[in-house]
């Protein structure tokens, strides 16, 4: 009987103990797996603007909040959401964006928004005010980052084209696994019309070896150490890395400079799977 007593009891401790290891391990398992995206492929969804922090005359990068403070907006890196909105006739219309932010940033994203004077979208944008909300949908596009899948990226940007940019170098720069290299070269008119100027030159700070920085103004001030006019063939080869199997240059930019790129990076022998335009 005692014997039967001493088997049961080191049954019952066993038995607790296991069930104590498999509850730990459903916690960390649960834990460690990525929060869901709040965003929907196929219908617009609606998000707070808690801050709107201007950052020219026509600039301004506005923070939305997402349902928790740990929810994550689930945009794979080098893909765009939709946003939608009305223009000055009061009509629907829907542009495309790349936020600034990562899912590393959880509660919130951002986005920094250029807006011209006969944009459409760029009127909603102008009217929003804290508290407004605005109909997203996503994620969309055909590029999707893995870590690691390249050497070395060359990027060309202009104007707002930079946030795509921005977005996949701050993956790889943030991830200590990814050695990735990241050249980009971003043109703009003036240098007031640079965004994300100040974020752009802490990566090429914090990160010196992995992420160069060229900047191009066609119409630069008196003082200036970078390119003048459009992106050349010249500053392609000399800011870019050459062609090979493990290179892919991305572009984004305003329609005229795109075709120019290509064009010149067609005659820089770069072969049509290394390229790849937002």
């Amino acid at each position: 009987m005692e014997f039967l007593q001493s088997v049961d009891s080191h049954l019952l401790v066993g038995a607790a103990v296991a069930f104590v290891a498999i509850g730990i391990g459903a916690v960390f398992l649960f834990s460690s797996r990525k929060p869901k995206g709040c965003l929907d492929p196929e219908n617009f969804k609606d998000f707070k603007l808690v801050k709107r922090t201007q950052l020219s005359h026509n600039v301004a990068k506005f923070t939305f909040e997402l349902p928790t403070p740990t929810s994550i907006l689930g945009l794979p890196i080098g893909q765009h959401i939709s946003c939608r909105g009305k223009d000055s006739q009061g009509e629907e219309v829907t542009k495309p964006y790349t936020p600034t932010t990562l899912d590393s940033d959880v509660g919130y994203f951002e986005l920094v928004i250029k807006m011209y004077p006969q944009g459409r979208m760029s009127h909603h944008f102008r009217e929003m005010r804290v508290g407004d909300k605005l109909g997203v949908k996503g994620p969309k596009g055909r590029f999707t980052y893995v870590p690691g899948q390249v050497r070395a990226f060359g990027m060309l940007a202009g104007g707002s084209g930079i946030t795509p940019m921005f977005q996949v170098a701050r993956a790889i720069l943030e991830n200590p696994k990814d050695k990735t290299e990241v050249h980009l070269i971003y043109a703009n008119v003036t240098y007031e019309d640079i965004l994300l100027k100040e974020e752009l030159d802490g990566l090429a700070t914090n990160y010196p070896e992995q992420f160069k920085v060229y900047y191009v103004l066609n119409q630069p001030p008196e003082v200036w150490d970078g390119g003048i006019g459009f992106v050349t063939k010249e500053m392609i080869q000399n800011h870019c890395p050459a062609p090979a199997a493990d290179v892919k240059v991305l572009r984004c930019g305003p329609p005229p400079m795109n075709k120019a790129m290509e064009a010149h990076l067609n005659d820089l022998n770069y072969e049509r799977e290394m390229l790849f335009q937002f």
